[in-house]
């Protein structure tokens, strides 16, 4: 079962071509930015797009920096005649054989999913006896201005009192933009919808205590600093509509269904193979 798990696995990381822009040349070889963004997605397992921006532009210079020096080295072994060497062709040999052997297996793993189908009467009845893997928890979408001092964040508030509806919200995305120290500022503060469990605990009963339109009166201290909130909306718990959740229950009944015909095909081929264990 596990070899079953471990195909199907590498069957969802297979992914298409694209163009790519040229980082670098070394001595005429280019090397693009599909090159560096395939070996940092390889090293972070396929967790890159997770990681915070500024680490991710890190890495893609540090990983720039490996591919460059290996096609460096790469062009003095040349050089050196290590590439046309005994030992050299028969390690590329036994590499090349075994890529090809999982290419094709990737490639037939692929027809075999692709060739599954899911019936909407299937997808929809997972749905209605499942509802409740499907429910939305209370959210709530918010805006802050965070600011390091707590006289200047009642200066803020002090700015903003008197305001409502629409006049409210503009002066608000106005002073976050100027005043706010956090990464959302540049967005008038808008940190979008959140659940509980997200924020830390002060930040989190301000949001969920303030009404829709309303501000905090009273700076939120937490350990970033000093917040004014502004609630832009809140949305109760609710299940989610089928249509939108519909793509997520077809991969998952598809992927059940693959291991299971994976399964089936693999005992039939072994049963036709000669297969011997040991000497």
């Amino acid at each position: 079962m596990k070899v079953i798990t471990k195909l199907a696995t590498s069957l969802l990381l297979t992914s298409s071509l694209s163009f790519a822009a040229t980082l670098a040349t070394v001595d005429g070889t280019k090397i693009s930015e599909e090159d560096v963004n395939n070996a940092l997605m390889q090293a972070t397992q396929g967790r890159l797009a997770q990681l915070p921006s500024d680490k991710q532009q890190q890495l893609k210079k540090q990983f720039l920096e490996e591919l460059i020096a290996k096609q460096v080295i790469f062009e003095d072994a040349k050089k050196k005649g290590i590439t046309n060497s005994k030992e050299y062709k028969e390690q590329l040999d036994k590499i090349i054989a075994s890529i090809k052997k999982d290419l094709a297996i990737k490639l037939w793993q692929k027809k075999l999913f692709e060739g599954i189908k899911i019936s909407d009467k299937d997808l929809r009845d997972y749905y209605n006896k499942n509802k409740q893997e499907f429910m939305q928890k209370e959210s709530v979408h918010a805006r802050h201005i965070l600011v390091k001092d707590k006289d200047e964040a009642k200066k803020i508030v002090a700015q903003l009192q008197g305001l409502h509806g629409e006049a409210l919200k503009k002066k608000f995305i106005e002073l976050a933009k100027e005043k706010s120290t956090g990464p959302s500022g540049p967005r008038g503060g808008d940190l979008g919808y959140f659940t509980k469990g997200q924020m830390v605990p002060p930040f989190e009963k301000a949001a969920f205590g303030t009404k829709v339109g309303h501000i905090t009166t009273t700076p939120v201290h937490t350990e970033f600093g000093y917040h004014i909130i502004y609630v832009e909306d809140k949305k109760k718990p609710a299940i989610k509509p089928f249509n939108e959740v519909k793509p997520y229950i077809e991969q998952r009944l598809k992927m059940e269904k693959f291991r299971e015909v994976m399964q089936q095909k693999l005992q039939a081929l072994k049963s036709k193979a000669k297969i011997k264990y040991g000497k």
